[in-house]
């Protein structure tokens, strides 16, 4: 009998011991386990912050049209960019129809009083609903807006709403719309005494200087180790490749990070990674968000710049980092062949990512130069972007941040800079 109880006591002994190791592995049930597999990636150490996307969709500009062929812009964290873009936030957009763009007169309608959001290359109807109160509709739910254009009619007994699509054949007009004349009304006399702008084939020029502040910030550098141990499941197994050129290449036969000492950028592959789902844009940002959120982090402003399909199975997703000093609002940093900064860019192919591009710099925050500086307006301007005509058509001018490397640091430089219909972007001298 004593030996039949001492060994059910042994093997209960046994059988604690086992879930107590499965515990300790595996921790309690709701958290992360322990041991992760190949394809787990594992956040090593703090770099940059974590950011979520509805921080990054907001647009590039916002002009208001204040009737007579008269406008002003507004731009990003500028006092009354905020109070428009916060006030449209709290609308609510119904009843959409679909029209062909050809159909409507634009032109005309932006010399009458009205307000509009220029959201760049687009931005997919399900995000804008994080951030606006737009109506689920079928119609256009698949959609991208690179444009809202709020005005009142000629009579000004209504108020119409235009969201363009990124495809750039069609709007939607939100029929059912919580706005009246005189909110419009009060949103446009914001911008009575503004400078004026003019539009000109389609884009904005001031007919004053603007003030933009010339920054230059101290900075730190990630360092390859941090990257590797963020990027690769066991960084103690990947191999080191040096190229001709002098960047540097780390793999563990199924990734590849390579890294461009001069520049100090890197790219990083992972062509094998399991396809996860479908190609939707409005997904693979938020995947995209979250995999930088893990991966480095965020070394400041950014905005969702693009998200288009390179074809059926792959996707690109690009954030563009923004700078600026209150009142005078921010501005998009100018990513340069020769200099990479700025942009945050990964490629996808249904809905997992397969490329991972960024800098390794980032800002302190300690300035070791603030400069007031005007960019020229009105006629001084128009002789700088005379030549690009040639070249191609502008399809946007707006002011933005060059930047250099000195010895003490990041230096941004505020130029105009314009967007050619070829795709090219050309900085103004």
């Amino acid at each position: 009998m004593k030996e039949n109880l001492k060994s059910l006591l042994l093997a209960l002994l046994v059988v604690c011991s086992l879930i107590q190791s499965y515990f300790m592995i595996y921790r309690l049930p709701g958290s992360d386990p322990v041991v992760k597999t190949e394809n787990d990636y594992i956040r090593t150490e703090d770099m940059g912050e974590e950011l979520q996307v509805e921080g990054m969709l907001y647009p590039s500009q916002i002009a208001l049209h204040l009737g007579d062929n008269r406008h002003t812009v507004f731009y990003p964290e500028s006092t009354f960019y905020n109070l428009i873009y916060s006030r449209l936030k709290g609308r609510q957009f119904d009843g959409f129809q679909r029209y062909a763009l050809e159909n409507v007169d634009w032109k005309d309608i932006r010399s009458r009083i009205g307000v509009e959001l220029d959201f760049g290359r687009g931005i997919p109807v399900a995000l804008l609903q994080k951030v606006m109160q737009i109506a689920s509709d079928p119609l256009f739910e698949g959609e991208s807006i690179s444009r809202l254009l709020i005005y009142n009619t000629e009579n000004e007994d209504q108020v119409r709403v235009f969201f363009f699509s990124s495809q750039g054949d069609v709007v939607y007009e939100a029929t059912k719309a919580d706005l009246t004349i005189q909110d419009v009304r009060q949103q446009v006399d914001f911008g009575k005494d503004w400078i004026p702008y003019t539009l000109e084939n389609g884009y904005y020029i001031p007919e004053k200087p603007i003030d933009m502040i010339e920054t230059g910030m101290t900075i730190g550098l990630y360092t390859t180790e941090q990257m590797q141990r963020s990027l690769f499941f066991d960084a103690s197994i990947t191999r080191y490749i040096r190229e001709k050129d002098g960047s540097e290449i780390y793999t563990d036969s199924k990734r590849s990070l390579q890294v461009k000492q001069d520049r100090n950028w890197i790219n990083y592959t992972d062509p094998a990674a399991p396809a996860t789902g479908e190609n939707n844009p409005g997904r693979n940002a938020l995947s995209a968000v979250d995999f930088v959120n893990q991966h480095g982090g965020w070394n400041g402003q950014y905005r969702l710049e693009r998200t288009e399909g390179v074809d059926t199975e792959r996707h690109t997703v690009v954030f563009k980092q923004y700078y600026g000093l209150g009142q005078y609002g921010a501005f998009p940093i100018i990513d340069l062949s020769t200099f990479h900064y700025g942009e945050i860019t990964l490629e996808m192919r249904q809905g997992t990512i397969t490329g991972y591009e960024r800098s390794l710099i980032y800002p302190k925050g300690e300035a070791f130069k603030k400069k007031v500086v005007q960019l020229e307006g009105g006629d001084k301007l128009r002789e700088q972007i005379a030549g690009l005509k040639q070249e191609s058509r502008i399809v946007q001018l707006y002011p933005a941040y060059v930047p250099s490397l000195t010895k003490e640091g990041l230096l941004l430089k505020p130029m105009w800079v314009a967007e050619l219909e070829n795709g090219a972007a050309r900085v103004l001298q």
